[in-house]
């Protein structure tokens, strides 16, 4: 890795710029919804429209970088988030708001599973977990600096966040082209690799064995899960354990420095100790057993326990999942973290929808679901198990 340390520090700063304009939005939405009288369901289209063109444009995108190289698609997906964010920060209007979401659903969906491909295609097996745990951890980390950022910023003006997020997102694309390297070498092995794959199966049945759709599966589920967690969680413990917004707060702050610790520091290590699989396996099952806890908890004590210990399942278990999809084949890696991302955005819509619908019905609903589906996904890893994935390397 260490001629590479460069590209993937940039790679780095990219997934977080990306994953920073999307936490900036959060602060400033009960301001629109007000200002321009919009109600919350057009909110709730709106915010799902970014999802909605991650999911779409992932797949596309991520066959497109195998092909044109990973550099290219990045850059400009930065050039296009610029583009969203300034839409954004002159809209006045219900269908320009929707435009700009629109747009950087598709900018996030050029920058962050190319990102995770280029991650890959510039580190060895032994570095691979590492590097996606960086990867994850500037996920993490974006999301969670940007309702506080742009809660700052909005201070000035509301759309003062979105003008920085812009201005931000030019000059790393400027910084990426100039300085981001990519090794041709490994392309051309694996668009070579794609084509005598492609002759015999198609790319997309290639990938399409077993364990590999067990592990798209779960990609669905845990992202899933965790919106459907994360969603109502201030809402559902505001009412019905009293949780005062401070609280909340530092329940959220300690779950984001325990994710870049896990993510950053531990994740290379957990995964040397234990593997990939293992791991998602126990992160599934604390996480099911944990989101039940709370249904069935009296004190705030239990509470902030079982949040934390599901928030940190939650980091730990993407990455890992990320990370084994990304030793499944040295070819299509833009398609394989392309339906990786697209995956991740149907839970992002489906799980707040599931949620928000369930919890009109009984306040608990919600996670008993959640619960269910986290504990099917845990009796499916013994599947992939028995039908282990074999490196490619």
């Amino acid at each position: 890795m260490g001629k590479n340390k460069k590209s993937i520090y940039i790679l780095v700063f990219s997934n977080f710029l990306i994953c920073l304009g999307i936490g900036l939005v959060i602060p400033v939405t009960p301001f629109i919804k007000t200002q321009y009288h919009f109600t919350t369901s057009q909110m709730g289209v709106m915010t799902s429209l970014f999802a909605f063109a991650q999911f779409v444009a992932s797949p596309i995108v991520g066959k497109m970088s195998d092909k044109l190289g990973r550099k290219p698609v990045i850059v400009f997906g930065l050039f296009t988030y610029m583009i969203s964010e300034f839409i954004f920060a002159i809209a006045t209007t219900l269908p320009i708001f929707n435009i700009s979401r629109i747009i950087g659903g598709l900018s996030a969906a050029m920058v962050i599973p190319t990102s995770m491909a280029l991650g890959s295609d510039l580190t060895t097996l032994k570095d691979r977990a590492k590097v996606i745990g960086w990867l994850s951890a500037a996920f993490s980390g974006g999301l969670i600096l940007g309702p506080g950022l742009g809660g700052i910023l909005a201070g000035i003006t509301y759309k003062t966040p979105f003008w920085v997020a812009g201005i931000l997102s030019i000059t790393s694309a400027i910084f990426t082209h100039i300085f981001l390297k990519e090794d041709k070498a490994v392309l051309e092995r694996e668009e070579l690799e794609a084509e005598k794959k492609a002759q015999e199966k198609g790319s997309i049945r290639a990938i399409l064995t077993l364990p590999m759709v067990m592990l798209f599966g779960m990609i669905l589920v845990s992202s899933f899960g965790l919106q459907g967690f994360e969603s109502i969680y201030s809402i559902y413990v505001n009412q019905v354990f009293d949780f005062g917004l401070g609280t909340i707060a530092l329940v959220l702050t300690l779950n984001g420095i325990i994710s870049l610790i896990l993510q950053v520091a531990a994740f290379n290590w957990i995964i040397n100790k234990i593997g990939e699989m293992r791991l998602i396996s126990i992160a599934f099952l604390l996480s099911a057993i944990c989101v039940f806890w709370i249904t069935q908890a009296h004190t705030h004590v239990e509470v902030i326990v079982a949040t934390l210990i599901i928030f940190s399942s939650f980091d730990l278990l993407r990455p890992a999942i990320t990370t084994l999809l990304t030793k499944s084949s040295r070819s299509n890696q833009g398609l394989i973290n392309g339906m990786n991302m697209s995956l991740t955005s149907v839970g992002n819509v489906i799980g707040p929808l599931m949620s928000g619908a369930l919890m009109d019905w009984n306040t608990h609903y919600p996670y008993l679901v959640v619960t269910f589906i986290l504990a099917a996904s845990y009796l499916l890893t013994f599947i992939v198990r028995k039908h282990p994935i074999v490196p490619a390397e």
